[in-house]
C-alpha cells in the first residue's frame, strides 16, 4: 500500500488548508485512515480518524476547526484545516490499516502505513 499526501504549505494564523492522500497498491476495501502530524523532536500526534460506519474522531486540540472525510471512489482521504493556529504547524502524515472496522484508533503503533508526509506552517 502506499499513501501519498499533498496539499500543505505556509499559510497565516486564521487560514485553511486542505490535505489530501490518495492511497494505491491494494485491492481490499477494509482499511481505517487518520492523519497524525510531528514537530521535529516530538512524538508523532494523532489529529484525526476515520470511524466506521460514518463517523469521525478529533484530538481535542483541533475539534471543531478540522475535517476529516474520506472519497472511497477515488481512494483518497481528505483533511480540511481551519482557524490555523502556529502550534498547528508541523509535518502530516497519512496512515492506514486493516480492519473490518474502524475505532478511530490514536496510537500510532496501530498504522501499519505511512506517507511521507506533507508540510504545514502556519505563521502569525
Amino acid at each position: 500500500v502506499q499513501l501519498v499526501e499533498s496539499g500543505g504549505g505556509s499559510v497565516q494564523a486564521g487560514g485553511s488548508l486542505r490535505l489530501s492522500c490518495t492511497a494505491s497498491g491494494y485491492t481490499a476495501s477494509a482499511k481505517c485512515m487518520g492523519w497524525f502530524r510531528q514537530v521535529v523532536g516530538t512524538e508523532r500526534e494523532w489529529v484525526s480518524s476515520i470511524v466506521t460506519p460514518n463517523s469521525t474522531s478529533y484530538a481535542d486540540s483541533v475539534k471543531g476547526r478540522f475535517i476529516i472525510s474520506e472519497d472511497s471512489a477515488k481512494a483518497t482521504l481528505y483533511l480540511q484545516m481551519n482557524s490555523l493556529k502556529p502550534e498547528d504547524t508541523g509535518m502530516y502524515y497519512c496512515a492506514a490499516y486493516w480492519a473490518v472496522y474502524c475505532a478511530g484508533d490514536s496510537r500510532p503503533t496501530v498504522y501499519d502505513y505511512w506517507g511521507q508526509g506533507t508540510q504545514v506552517t502556519v505563521s502569525t
